[in-house]
């Protein structure tokens, strides 16, 4: 049942130039600062904190802000109490991919798939809308993963970890460093009975001494590259590693970063500039 909160929230409402991929990592620190939900806009980010957690000093030390590749100018305003589950249902549709799974909320009427997965993202990343989610779950839904250990990395509403488990993988690994995510992730691992699917609140310091036969990756250029050594280390041989996050521009890097780290490209999906490339541990 939708009920209107009496907590107060400020919006701060963030230009940002080059968007890509700094509204990734602008919301990624946000987030280590109380900031609940975001919103992507065309100059940006709109993004939300209750007020008696905001400060007048709250962003002085964010180091984005202080980063020479990309410029970043804010303002805030305080806003009334809001019914936010009203809003967010007028604006989630159900979404279907390749005629096999649907995304749908609570309230969605339900059809016959092969798989249905509920989620309420309360404004995590991660409902298949995005060209990034979509084409990971097109991925997924043409491997085998029976009786495979599966990592979903920055795996915001879980939806990638919950669709891996119900193709068959064994055990799941879903990991955010993101407090909101965490805590929505784990929720709807339960709503959809996904009792292989572990959430793990952390970036890739939690990887220490684990070993997967798939990665699912789904982040940004930038914090991919630095992490793509990490992820070789905990792929089996003959396992798999499925990124996105990013644009086709960016391929050559990541791909250069996989090569260098003992991963063979092995094609890509494509969705208007994004893509979700695949390779495979040597």
């Amino acid at each position: 049942m939708s009920k209107i909160t009496d907590q107060l929230y400020v919006e701060y409402t963030f230009t940002v130039a080059p968007i890509e991929p700094w509204n990734d990592v602008l919301a990624a620190q946000l987030g280590t600062l109380g900031f609940e939900s975001f919103m992507e806009t065309e100059e940006g980010l709109l993004a939300y904190i209750q007020k008696d957690l905001d400060q007048e000093d709250l962003l002085k030390d964010l180091e984005i802000l202080q980063s020479d590749h990309v410029d970043i100018a804010f303002a805030k305003a305080e806003i009334p109490p809001t019914n936010w589950n009203h809003e967010w249902e007028s604006n989630f549709e159900a979404i279907m991919v390749d005629g096999r799974c649907e995304v749908r909320a609570p309230f969605h009427e339900k059809h016959v798939v092969d798989y249905d997965i509920v989620i309420e993202p309360k404004m995590s990343f991660g409902t298949g809308h995005h060209q990034t989610t979509y084409m990971m779950m097109e991925h997924l839904l043409e491997l085998d993963f029976k009786n495979q250990k599966v990592l979903d990395m920055g795996s915001g509403t879980g939806v990638l970890a919950i669709l891996a488990q119900m193709r068959g993988a064994n055990a799941v690994d879903a990991v955010d460093i993101d407090t909101w995510c965490y805590e929505n992730a784990l929720e709807n691992v339960e709503r959809n009975k996904a009792d292989k699917v572990t959430v793990i609140l952390g970036g890739a310091e939690v990887l220490q001494d684990k070993f997967y036969d798939v990665i699912i990756a789904n982040i940004n250029r930038n914090i991919l590259l630095v992490d793509i050594p990490t992820y070789s280390k905990c792929l089996s041989t003959g396992g798999l590693l499925l990124l996105s996050g990013f644009y086709e521009e960016d391929l050559e890097a990541i791909e250069a970063a996989c090569l260098q780290a003992g991963l063979e490209y092995q094609g890509h999906r494509k969705k208007d500039n994004w893509i979700a490339p695949m390779f495979l541990k040597k």
